[in-house]
């Protein structure tokens, strides 16, 4: 007959191994449905098309990391997703370079930095994170890891986007610009029912970049962490400032110590004020905990984010300092 006081240190435990021990001392399986964790997916802007494909993957049975996975994966294959895989406004030199990353409940990781020529660089990283000991392949290793993993090489350069660059060359002027319409990035995050969490980030960076830029998307702990005690973050907007205040892990960092994704998420804007800078931009920040709750918040107006919850589908309108 386990003890109460067994009972209680029960509350350090897996959510499994709680479970059998709430059978154990006969408590209905009322209250357990009650304490079972929320599943949530939470993404950056209004990723509608992503969030559903995430959440039906969750539906299907299958595990949170296939779930976000699944989800980054919609804008990579999207056309008109100019900053995001397919159809990313390419480099300077007129090259479609992506970078991205992703991370389990486990604490392992993976990502990619710089790669050309596959569609997919979510997967790739997840390649990176299950068949590799490294956490980071970058360019070339890159892509001669995801051919040899069975990744078809393609021209990511659509019409539409060879056109916005010939236009840039007439004047060449470097000004990225990362506002509510140029979205840079989708991150995406998500607790199943057993309390895991998993999340990914990818992105085509920021348009007519540097050649060789690489931003906060794949970089563990500015563009994604997760963290299975706590919670999980993950950024968009312009990456030098996030990577600069290792943006998702402060947010991760600010939950452990009690505080609410909402709150961290706009302690962790707070920060980007102190970068000295004479150019606007924009950073948003998502967070979700390990209790089922979320929050987003961002520097300037426009930040959007896309919640799925048992409930149903929302987007939601971020709060802003600005």
């Amino acid at each position: 007959m386990t003890s109460r006081r067994d009972f209680l240190a029960g509350a350090a435990l897996s959510w499994s191994a709680l479970q059998q021990l709430i059978k154990d001392n006969g408590i209905v399986n009322s209250i357990l449905d009650k304490q079972k964790p929320k599943q949530m997916i939470l993404a950056t802007w209004k990723n509608i098309h992503a969030v559903e494909a995430s959440w039906e993957t969750l539906q299907k049975g299958k595990s949170i990391l296939d779930a976000v996975e699944a989800g980054a994966r919609i804008p990579e294959a999207d056309p008109l997703d100019t900053s995001v895989g397919y159809g990313g406004f390419p480099d300077r030199d007129g090259v479609v370079t992506l970078d991205a990353c992703i991370m389990d409940s486990n604490g392992n990781a993976g990502s990619v930095v710089y790669l050309q020529d596959i569609m997919h660089a979510v997967s790739v990283a997840r390649k990176v994170m299950e068949k590799t000991p490294h956490v980071i392949l970058a360019g070339e290793g890159a892509l001669r890891f995801a051919l040899e993993n069975g990744f078809q090489r393609e021209n990511l350069l659509t019409p539409k986007a060879r056109k916005a660059w010939e236009e840039w060359l007439t004047k060449s002027e470097y000004k990225p610009k990362i506002n509510n319409e140029r979205h840079d990035t989708i991150g995406i995050i998500g607790v199943d029912t057993n309390g895991q969490l998993s999340g990914a980030c990818t992105t085509s960076g920021l348009a007519f970049k540097r050649h060789g830029r690489v931003g906060d998307s794949p970089i563990i702990g500015a563009g994604l962490y997760v963290d299975q005690q706590v919670g999980a973050a993950t950024a968009t907007g312009l990456g030098e400032a996030v990577l600069k205040k290792v943006g998702a892990f402060s947010i991760v960092e600010m939950m452990r110590q009690g505080m609410h994704p909402k709150k961290a998420c706009r302690e962790a804007i707070k920060r980007l004020t102190q970068i000295q800078t004479t150019e606007p931009f924009q950073v948003g920040y998502i967070a979700i905990n390990v209790k089922g709750e979320w929050g987003a918040f961002s520097l300037l107006p426009g930040f959007q984010a896309t919640l799925h919850t048992d409930q149903g589908l929302q987007v939601i309108d971020a709060e802003s300092l600005k």
